[in-house]
């Protein structure tokens, strides 16, 4: 996965700032599930850089899942809009808002 897919999703929930995407992915054989929420990323499962320019969503990075989420995300009751999409299926969503 090329960082452009990080910067895509973050472009979207930026755009729609009611939502949270909740990503499951797999990096170098492991899975972990990434919030992304107002134009940032960060890790549910691993440390996540200070640093807003060090991707989260590494090149090499599979998607598993994506699920959208309404915000503020509750992980323990979550109010899902949509789950399961893949990076096939959310394409008209990133078109919709212009990423």
């Amino acid at each position: 996965m090329s960082n452009a897919v990080g910067q895509r999703l973050e472009q979207y929930t930026a755009k729609r700032p009611h939502e949270v995407l909740i990503v499951t992915v797999e990096i170098a054989g492991e899975e972990d599930k990434i919030a992304i929420f107002k134009g940032y990323s960060s890790s549910l499962m691993r440390p996540t850089a200070f640093d807003p320019d060090v991707p989260v969503l590494p090149d090499g990075a599979t998607i598993i899942s994506i699920d959208r989420v309404l915000s503020p995300y509750n992980p323990e009751a979550p109010d899902y809009i949509e789950q399961g999409l893949t990076w096939e299926t959310i394409q008209p969503l990133l078109l919709e808002v212009g990423v």
